[in-house]
C-alpha cells in the first residue's frame, strides 16, 4: 500500500475507503503503516471482520476486524495503546478468534510493544501517539 495513510477527522468508527487511502482510527496505526511501506511489507487495513458471536438467525452479534493484514506473513495484527489493565476485552477478542479459526495467525502489539517499536524507529513524539486509546 501508499498514497499517504490519513486519519479520520471526524473520528467515527466506520473507516473503510479506497484501499489508495485508508483512514486510520488511531495515529499509531498510521504510523505503523509507514513502518511498514519504509520496508516494503504489504499489508491491507482491516481487511476482514470475523464473526465471534451470531444470534439464532445467524447475524452477527459480535465481531472483531484486526487493524492490518500482511500478506506475506500471512499474519493478522491488532494494535492497541490501552493500558495492561484495560485491554481485557481486546485479549478476549483474540482468544475467541483462535477459538473459532485456529488457522489464523494473529499478533497482538500491546503499549509497550508499540512505544518500543516507534522508539526503535525514531518517533520523538510517541508519548502523544500513545495518549488516545485504541
Amino acid at each position: 500500500m501508499s498514497g499517504g495513510p490519513i486519519r479520520d477527522p471526524r473520528g467515527d468508527r466506520d473507516r473503510r475507503v479506497t484501499a489508495a487511502a485508508p483512514i486510520f482510527a488511531h495515529p499509531v496505526e498510521a504510523e505503523f503503516a509507514r513502518i511498514l511501506d519504509f520496508y516494503g511489507i504489504p499489508w491491507q487495513y482491516e481487511p476482514r471482520t470475523f464473526a465471534l458471536e451470531n444470534d439464532a438467525q445467524g447475524n452477527m452479534t459480535e465481531g472483531f476486524s484486526p487493524d492490518f493484514y500482511l500478506p506475506e506473513q500471512d499474519l493478522y495484527v491488532e494494535l492497541t495503546t490501552m493500558q495492561a489493565h484495560q485491554i481485557r476485552h481486546k485479549n478476549h477478542k483474540i482468544r475467541r478468534l483462535r477459538e473459532l479459526h485456529p488457522e489464523i495467525n494473529i499478533k497482538l502489539f500491546k503499549r509497550g510493544d508499540i512505544r518500543n517499536l516507534l522508539i526503535k524507529f525514531g518517533l520523538d513524539d510517541y508519548p502523544q501517539l500513545l495518549d488516545n486509546q485504541l
